[in-house]
């Protein structure tokens, strides 16, 4: 070998393959790590989200149950037709409104792993010229 290659060598200017693969193997695993750390956040806020969404549907179904008989009870005798008539009405407004906001929530939802995302293109950024 040269002087000029042992020289370049030693001071780590021309990396070895043992050190490029092992370089690139360190970021793979670093990749992995945070991939699998925001699947697990994700596992955990899916099955909150789903528990309470099914407490909150429940709850909301009872209320609903005994505020319309609770107004049934109270205009039977002189509003029948009319409180019937508001109720479906009440409860039109609210399924329209919370279906328009259900769909904002999905469309705006931004991507699960979006820092695994980031990280990989500020890898691509910084391996290609």
């Amino acid at each position: 070998m040269s002087e000029g290659t042992e020289s370049a060598q030693a001071t780590g200017r021309a990396p070895s393959p043992g050190r490029l693969s092992g370089a690139l193997l360190g970021l793979l695993h670093g990749h992995v790590e945070l991939f699998g750390i925001e699947l697990q956040e994700q596992k955990a806020n899916t099955v909150k989200l789903l528990l309470f969404a099914g407490l909150t549907l429940i709850f909301t179904l009872l209320l609903l149950i005994g505020a319309s008989a609770l107004v049934l009870v109270l205009a039977w005798d002189t509003w029948r037709l009319e409180a019937l008539v508001g109720l479906c009405l009440v409860f039109a407004i609210a399924t329209l409104y919370c279906g328009l906001r259900l769909k904002a929530s999905v469309d705006d939802e931004t991507s699960p792993f979006s820092a695994t995302l980031e990280e990989l293109a500020n890898d691509r950024e910084r391996l290609l010229p």
